[in-house]
Formats: C-alpha cells, sequence, structure tokens
C-alpha cells in the first residue's frame, strides 16, 4: 500500500482553519483570588503536553476492534426501570426526612442504603453525574438516548427545582461515601472556599466539550470512586480515590464541592426551588450554632450594620462598574485562551493520538509500528484523510474551547457581581445553592417547632448563644 506523506502536527494540521479608591481596593481584594485560580487552571489546560509520546487504545471505527474487555453488563428494561423507580422514591424518602421529619438520622440511614444500592450493588453507574456526557453526546450526534439514562439525568434536577439539592442529601453514590467519611470537618475561609468553587464549572465545560466532540468521556474516565464501588480498577485511581476519601475525613465532601460538574447544574436549579431548605423552622436568633456545625459552607450570613459600613451610592456605581469592566476583559481574553487549548486537548482524543503515531512512523521518529496502527494500515486508508479528520476534530476543539473561555468568563462574572452586590439576608440560615440537605445544622438550631408551639430550648443553649 503506498501512503502519502505529510507534515503533521497537533498545532497546525493540513485543512484546519487560520485561526473611590478604597471601594476599588476593597473589591479587587476581594476578588483576585477567584481570577488567579482560573487563570491557573487556564493556563495548565494550554500547556502543552509532555513531549514524549503516548498512546492509548484508540476508539477506532474501522474494521479492527480491541481485545474484549470486562466491562459492566447491559440491563435489561425491567431491571433499568427498577433502578429508575429506586431513584425517585429515594429522592422522596430524603424530602420526607430533610423537609417534614427534619431528622439527620433519617438521611444517615438513606446515606447508607445509596452506598450499598447505587455504589457497591449498581458498581456507581449509570449515575446521574456521568449521565451528562450521554445526553451532551446524544444531542450533537441525534442518537438515541436510553430513557433511564435520561431519567438519571433530569430525576435530581427537577426534585431541586421543587425541593432543593435533595440528591446531595444521601441518594449520590459519590456524595454518600464521603459523607460517612467526615470525622473532625475543618471550616475553610470563605474566599478559598469560593475561588475553588469555580472549578466545578470548568470542569462541566470541558466535559461537555471533550464528549461533543467524540473525544472522551472524562467524568467516567476521572471519577474517583468507581474503583471502589467495583472492587477494581487502576493502581492510580485507587490510589486518588483514597486520596479524595482521606481529604473528606476532615474538609466536607472534597468532590461535591470542588469538582463535581454535576453540582453546577443542581445549585443553578436548587436557586427556584419552592421549598427551601431552613436551619431554624421559626424565626431566627442569632445563636451562630448552625454556622459551626455546617461543615461545608452552606450557611449565609446576615448582613448587619455593625458589619460593614454603609456605602454610598456612588461607591455602589463605582463598583458595579468595576464589576462589569472585569467581566468584560474576561469575555475577550478567555475565549481566546479557551481557543488556544486546542493543542493540549486534541491529545486527548484517540483519532488524534492515531494520527500522530502514524506521523511519527512515516517520518522515521519511531521506528516500527503499534497494533494500533498496524491495524489501520490494513484498513487501505490513506494519511490524507487520516490527517484531514484530525485537523477537523482539532478545529472543533479550537471553537468549543472558545466557547468553554466565555462559558467561564460569565461563571466568573456571575460571582463578582454576587459577591459586590450581595443580597440581604435577615438571619443565618441555609444557602439553597450551597445547601447539600445533609440536615446536620438542625439538631444545632435551639429553636424546634412542636405540633402546635414554638419551644426554645434550654438555658445552657441560651447561655452557649451567649457565648458565641
Amino acid at each position: 500500500m503506498t501512503t502519502t506523506r505529510r507534515s503533521f502536527t497537533v498545532d497546525t494540521l493540513p485543512g484546519a482553519m487560520s485561526d473611590g479608591a478604597g471601594a476599588q481596593q476593597g473589591m479587587f481584594s476581594r476578588f483576585r483570588s477567584q481570577i488567579i485560580w482560573v487563570f491557573l487552571l487556564l493556563i495548565t489546560l494550554v500547556t502543552p503536553a509532555s513531549a514524549e509520546e503516548r498512546f492509548p487504545p484508540p476508539e477506532f471505527r474501522i474494521s479492527y476492534s480491541l481485545p474484549t474487555q470486562q466491562v459492566i453488563k447491559a440491563r435489561g428494561e425491567l431491571w433499568a426501570a427498577a433502578d429508575v423507580l429506586v431513584l425517585a422514591a429515594a429522592l422522596v424518602v430524603a424530602a420526607y426526612f430533610v423537609h417534614r421529619k427534619r431528622s439527620r438520622v433519617g438521611v444517615f440511614v438513606l446515606t447508607a442504603f445509596s452506598i450499598a444500592y447505587f455504589g457497591f450493588y449498581r458498581e456507581g453507574c449509570v449515575c446521574a453525574v456521568g449521565s451528562i456526557q450521554n445526553v451532551t453526546a446524544s444531542l450533537v450526534s441525534g442518537g438515541g438516548l436510553a430513557w433511564w439514562i435520561a431519567a438519571f439525568f433530569a430525576l435530581p434536577l427537577i426534585t431541586a427545582l421543587f425541593a432543593g439539592r435533595l440528591f446531595c442529601a444521601g441518594v449520590c453514590p459519590l456524595g454518600a461515601i464521603q459523607d460517612v467519611m467526615l470525622w473532625r470537618p475543618i471550616q475553610l475561609p470563605r474566599w478559598l472556599e469560593s475561588s475553588l468553587g469555580l472549578f466545578p464549572h470548568l470542569y462541566l465545560g470541558v466535559a461537555v466539550l471533550l464528549a461533543a466532540t467524540g473525544t472522551e468521556f472524562a467524568i467516567c474516565r476521572w471519577d474517583p470512586f468507581v474503583g471502589f464501588f467495583r472492587m477494581s480498577g487502576t493502581l492510580s485511581m485507587l490510589l486518588i480515590g483514597a486520596a479524595f476519601l482521606a481529604g473528606s475525613m476532615f474538609v466536607g465532601r472534597i468532590y461535591c464541592r470542588f469538582i463535581c460538574p454535576y453540582s453546577v447544574l443542581l445549585r443553578a436549579f436548587s436557586r427556584f426551588a419552592k421549598w427551601k431548605v431552613h436551619v431554624s423552622p421559626a424565626e431566627c436568633t442569632d445563636c451562630r450554632l448552625c454556622e459551626k456545625s455546617c461543615s461545608f459552607g452552606a450557611i449565609k450570613q446576615p448582613a448587619r450594620d455593625s458589619d460593614r459600613p454603609a456605602v454610598s451610592r456612588e461607591a455602589f456605581r463605582r463598583r458595579t462598574r468595576i464589576t462589569l469592566a472585569v467581566g468584560v476583559a474576561l469575555l475577550i481574553l478567555l475565549p481566546l485562551l479557551g481557543y488556544f487549548t486546542k493543542g493540549a486537548l486534541a491529545r486527548l482524543d484517540t483519532r488524534v493520538d492515531l494520527a500522530l503515531r502514524i506521523q511519527a512512523e512515516d517520518s522515521g521518529r519511531i521506528q516500527g509500528t503499534s497494533e494500533e496502527s498496524s491495524a489501520w494500515r490494513k484498513t487501505g486508508e490513506t494519511t490524507d484523510v487520516l490527517y484531514a479528520r484530525a485537523a477537523a476534530i482539532e478545529y472543533q476543539l479550537g471553537i468549543g474551547g472558545a466557547l468553554l473561555g466565555t462559558w467561564m468568563a460569565l461563571a466568573i462574572t456571575v460571582r463578582l457581581m454576587r459577591q459586590s452586590l450581595p443580597a440581604p439576608v435577615k438571619g443565618y440560615d441555609a444557602d439553597t445553592a450551597a445547601c447539600l440537605g445533609c440536615a446536620r445544622c438542625f439538631d444545632y438550631c435551639p429553636v424546634k417547632r412542636g405540633s402546635n408551639e414554638r419551644v426554645l430550648v434550654t438555658t445552657s443553649s441560651a447561655s452557649a448563644r451567649g457565648s458565641a
């Protein structure tokens, strides 16, 4: 077979298209940490991958097929329907324990059940978090989507729209396994928590981009807990999962709060919840016991006149102008940075990786062939077709990277707006978007509701409130 040799690099592929002073200081000191974190994350994407050749097994669309690997067997329609019914029932039970009974014990029992059923029995699949990729791939390709996968994706979001993040309360196996590990929680500084909270937006954007282009299902590949649920997996992923569980002993639900891409959707939907989670069943007494009991930074602090100086109308306008100016700058800069990540993202695609291997073999930089390159050569496809396909993939990733940059710019701007223009809060209460519905704070609140009356607890609680 005769092939046409052509110069090929990931960065330039054949066929690719060319391409008041006090108020200001306070604002920048508040927001610079978020901006620095996002730039570091984007720089990580832009940084070229190692020059060492990487050749993971490609997903061939040709006659060659890889040896059979051990995967989860497909379940029949009846079992799929049973899984959906169990998920729906678990969400209803979570709503009962959180909103009706206000019971931490009930939520903990549900947590143990979810670990056993959705975790070890169902081996962590299909999960609502990973279903993001299935839904994305189906929408882009126009292909079919199994109804039970659509149900796993939609049911937690619908529940969040009515009753908050009950899926996180004790139904999600990823969050449940972290929750039972919590031992001696420490509370992170709010600026650090807010900064790290931007990463799920980046992870969601990258996962959607890779799934839309058929590059990879990144969420499933980098799931840190599925190895424990399946009692198998690579040593590296088991070590990563163990590190997350060890960290969850002190920092509550690291993955849920600072990595999980599905949490971005849950936060957005729960903001419009009809039945919101409230720490106190009646009027807040400002004892701050709930704030100290929350391990997830999900308690909103009321804005008191003594806590912050009054902001003049001119200072308010100045702060708004600065926030908008930062947002406009990010909308210009981040899409450009996102576009130039196409080379790094392309290296994740096995089809591009195959083209790189073929180019390296034809140029003599690598002697011999691999199993994958040998299989491709037997198909009779020319390098022109191979390189053109790789170029098209890189171009798509470039456009997607620009959209990813736009997404991140909007996410940062919205967060800056919320911090610079905070909504008034009357008392200490759960942040609807951040609250995981764990029910821990209920038992710490000194206000309890009986059948027809409100009862203030004990003198010891009052003295504790005074000391706080």
